[in-house]
């Protein structure tokens, strides 16, 4: 463990003990995620490709075997909550609390016995931002109930149970990269994860051994998947899919993608969103494929052809987003894309290292000159999923 990850560790369970009077079990943390390509496609069962982010949420955490769960967070000022297991319901919850929650009740329905813990929570994932900030609670929350009660789930079954928490439990209709990304990505690799059988890859992703630097460009406008625009868009693919005879959109092969417009006839927003969505799924095997190649700089277009596609079949980006991308291009850089689900959150900028101050200067210049709000731009380093810390 390095350094920074054992001063984290320690301070987070220095305020756990001071909250519940006694030391936690154990440490563990689970990262945000950027996604690199692979865009609304994770519930159309197709592929995505995200990396871990060195922001994490942690967690100190000690079991219970009293039925009772009590959560805190160094995040929010709210003092202990305490909830009985047995009482946990979906929808019964509205709180930040519902996502630690939840991953308590979809591990009980699943028939495992989680007889109760205390938690203790500290997170530097931005919220709001498009970096899976919920994702990454739920799974740390999750491998450390993991732990302390011996279920032995493997990291693609926690994240499975975390979808489903958010799911069903905060009702928000995510897919399963972000869980997945969170529970399973390696430093130094992005994940190439098939989200029908969630078979992974670890595909290498060095771009600092190549002189180039992904950055993310937070534009600080905040969104929030249960909103209604998400789930809209997610029934619009599913009433495409059955339109076109096929269990989900991964189903319709590229070479057929015109066809397959036709057949939706006039149905306009439909074939939108399926044309976003087959077109996406093959820019995903194209950047594997560069990658693999090791022509990294290759994969910049692609980036820019998924954004224009967000934007203008998916709808799903924003001015700030739209001026990230526009700006950064402008300015040099080899790609740029919006990340996340949309409606704000963050863009990723992939540029040679040379001309990054002024790629973030000119992102900033533009960002004040258009009066919105100062974004906050970081590099993004892949990194290790969840793990125990201590």
């Amino acid at each position: 463990m390095s350094e920074s990850s054992e001063a984290v560790a320690r301070s987070v369970a220095e305020r756990f003990e001071r909250l519940y009077g006694a030391a936690p079990d154990g440490v563990w943390a689970a990262p945000g995620r950027v996604n690199l390509i692979g865009e609304h496609t994770d519930y159309n069962d197709g592929f995505v490709m995200p990396f871990a982010l060195p922001h994490t949420a942690v967690a100190a955490v000690a079991r219970r075997d009293d039925g009772v769960l009590r959560l805190h967070s160094a995040d929010v000022d709210d003092p202990v909550a305490e909830l009985a297991v047995d009482a946990l319901a979906p929808g019964s919850d509205r709180r930040w609390t519902a996502y630690p929650a939840g991953v308590v009740w979809a591990l009980r329905e699943a028939g495992h016995a989680v007889t109760g813990a205390d938690v203790h929570l500290a997170s530097t994932v931005p919220a709001g931002a498009g970096l899976s900030s919920s994702a990454a609670l739920e799974v740390v929350v999750a491998l450390a109930l993991n732990d302390l009660f011996g279920l032995g789930l493997r990291g693609w079954q926690l994240a499975r149970l975390c979808q489903r928490a958010e799911n069903v439990y905060v009702g928000a209709p995510v897919g399963i990269m972000d869980q997945t990304a969170s529970a399973c990505c390696e430093e130094g690799h992005a994940l190439f994860l098939d989200t029908r059988d969630l078979s992974q890859r670890q595909i290498p992703f060095d771009l600092a051994a190549e002189g180039m630097r992904l950055l993310v460009v937070d534009t600080r406008v905040e969104h929030s998947h249960s909103e209604g625009e998400y789930g809209k868009r997610r029934a619009g693919c599913e009433k495409g899919a059955a339109l076109l005879g096929v269990d989900a959109l991964r189903d319709v092969p590229y070479a057929e993608l015109e066809a397959a417009l036709a057949r939706l006839g006039d149905e306009e927003e439909v074939r939108r969103l399926v044309r976003h969505v087959i077109t996406e799924d093959e820019r995903v095997e194209r950047v594997v494929a560069f990658l693999q190649a090791g022509d990294a700089r290759a994969i910049g277009p692609v980036l820019a052809e998924g954004h224009a596609s967000l934007r203008d079949d998916f709808r799903v980006s924003c001015p700030e987003l739209d001026l990230v991308v526009d700006t950064a291009l402008g300015a040099g850089a080899l790609g740029a894309r919006m990340t996340g689900g949309g409606f704000g959150g963050s863009a990723v900028v992939l540029a040679e290292e040379a001309d990054v101050p002024v790629i973030t200067k000119a992102v900033e210049e533009a960002f004040a000159a258009a009066g919105f709000r100062a974004p906050r731009t970081f590099e993004a380093v892949p990194s290790a999923g969840a793990r125990r810390l201590r």
